[in-house]
């Protein structure tokens, strides 16, 4: 207990303070502690912490015009005491008109700019420094001290007592050991709450990245040797190794994605992740929420704080898939976290900054849409910085048969079956295609034939191409066919039947069974038309 001349305690217990101090982790809970304990005292009229943190109220601050910078300012963060001219007050309230004081300014703000305290044992004389002559007198105001709450030579914080007894130097001695061990206490909270928020974004960058892996349907690497992906290569050369937003544009299933997880391997940022958003799968009124976050109690159902992918890709690059699906009333928000990197969660007033690289996808003209205004011009330009045009997959003819043969591996590793073999009749039979569905269609097509193909050669299905409405039914004389041109077609059909099937007649995947006719039936087209066969049935 400290006691004063006239044996009157200003706060009790200081050694069980100290200790108590030492063993709370959460911010909270330890300014909580730090003011109940002093503040219960009958000696004490006031007693308040204020704690340096950056400006958040400075357009409606009531200390704005004397603020030297705006940047940092003392929050008011604890309170608590007990008055006697209004016994109903409540003194542990935060919002009062010195909720936030400029660092150098009043008696509060010079401690903090200084770092030495201010100790009035006596306030007999009123200092200058006093704002409220008539609350020191009304509360009966004897002493006051005020002690900087410094770690490592850094100012963390003020705490500021206002005693209704005079304080003795056995007093002050003991405050100054407290607000020691408060900045060293407050300090392991920052740590401490630094590895927990760390600790918590791996925990959800964890869990992102296991979702992805569970969502991801292998496109495999970028493959390829034909002169169009050759000319997407070099751009990815030229722009991965810097910081600027790219634009990629493709129709679906061409491999936007690929091309983003190139630029991201390929960047400084390789070693952070990258983190991606699927805007056309996310729902309309969860946009703000998927990109910044949202604190608990936002909206119905948010029951936690809850990242958002911007904070998840800090230091790394985060991928918008679909990006021309994002609602116009939100991309003013997107362009200003583009432009500033500042944003705040839903449901929260602090400002939070990251530093991301932004790529994104789109298989929509955004040049038209800005022009009809379905998309914000400048949110357009602001994303099309360096604009990557990939080619579908009917543009790179060259690489099908290199990109079958990967997805025919990658399909039987994954089923547990032998790899089918890839024929060049079917490796011909899928150059010829048109691909609408671009290298998404030839996954799907060549994991298909895997199944069905059970351990013969491979075996694919492809669509129809749609018949143009445009053309006219009718046979023309033009067009009719002699019987030898029909006979010469339906050679050509039998060889090219034998070479899908390798030579095999009978059987499943054989040649029989590709045109869907007999054996006996084919063997005798094959002996009428003078056809031998160069493998063994």
């Amino acid at each position: 207990m400290a006691v004063l001349k006239n044996k009157t305690p200003l706060f009790d217990d200081p050694k069980q303070l100290l200790l108590d101090l030492a063993q709370e982790r959460d911010l909270a809970s330890l300014l909580k502690l730090l003011v109940a304990r002093i503040g219960n005292s009958e000696s004490v009229a006031l007693v308040r912490l204020w704690l340096v943190r950056p400006g958040d109220i400075c357009q409606k601050c009531a200390l704005r015009d004397e603020c030297p910078d705006r940047s940092q300012c003392l929050h008011l963060v604890a309170s608590q005491g007990r008055s006697i001219a209004e016994p109903d007050k409540d003194l542990t309230r935060l919002d009062g008109r010195f909720r936030r004081f400029p660092i150098g300014v009043r008696k509060v703000g010079r401690i903090a700019l200084t770092g030495e305290a201010i100790e009035a044992p006596d306030l007999a004389e009123m200092p200058e420094w006093i704002v409220d002559p008539d609350w020191v007198r009304a509360e009966g105001i004897t002493g006051f001290g005020g002690q900087p709450l410094s770690h490592h030579g850094m100012v963390l914080g003020v705490l500021g007592v206002f005693g209704r007894v005079r304080i003795g130097e056995e007093c002050f001695n003991w405050l100054r050991m407290i607000a020691d061990h408060a900045a060293v206490a407050i300090a392991h909270s920052y740590a401490w709450e630094e590895v927990q928020q760390l600790r918590k974004r791996l925990e959800e960058e964890n869990e992102y990245l296991q979702q992805e892996v569970a969502l991801e349907q292998g496109i495999g690497e970028m493959l390829g040797t034909s002169p169009a992906l050759r000319n997407v290569a070099q751009q990815i050369d030229l722009v991965a190794p810097t910081d600027s937003t790219v634009l990629i544009l493709g129709e679906s299933g061409a491999g936007k994605e690929l091309v983003a997880r190139e630029l991201h391997r390929r960047s400084g940022r390789a070693d952070r992740p990258l983190i991606k958003v699927n805007c056309a799968a996310v729902p309309r009124e969860l946009f703000e929420s998927e990109f910044f976050g949202h604190v608990k109690g936002a909206f119905t159902g948010a029951l936690r704080d809850r990242l958002g992918r911007f904070e998840l890709a800090d230091g790394g690059t985060l991928f918008l898939d679909e990006v021309g699906e994002v609602p116009l009333d939100l991309q003013s928000k997107l362009l200003r976290v583009l432009q500033e990197g500042d944003f705040e969660r839903v449901g929260e007033e602090k400002t939070r900054r990251v530093d991301v690289r932004v790529i994104a996808a789109t298989n929509r003209d955004l040049r038209e849409e800005s022009q009809h205004r379905r998309f914000r011009e400048d949110l357009y330009y602001r994303l099309s910085v360096f604009p990557v045009a990939l080619p579908p997959l009917r543009e790179r003819q060259e690489d099908i048969g290199l990109l079958a043969d990967h997805f025919l591996q990658s399909a039987s590793r994954r089923f547990g079956v032998d790899p089918p073999r890839l024929t060049k009749a079917v490796v011909r039979q899928l150059e010829q295609y048109n691909w609408p569905g671009n290298i998404r269609e030839l996954q799907h097509v060549i994991e298909r034939g895997v199944i069905l193909s059970q351990g013969g050669p491979l075996r694919v299905s492809l669509d129809e191409k749609p018949i143009d409405p445009g053309k006219s039914s009718a046979v023309t004389e033009s067009e009719l066919l002699t019987d030898a041109q029909i006979r010469e077609i339906e050679r050509t059909n039998l060889r090219r039947a034998l070479d899908a099937a390798d030579g095999k007649v009978y059987g499943p995947g054989g040649a029989a069974d590709l045109l869907g006719v007999k054996p006996t039936t084919l063997n005798s087209r094959l002996r009428s038309m003078g056809i031998k066969r160069k493998y063994s049935s």
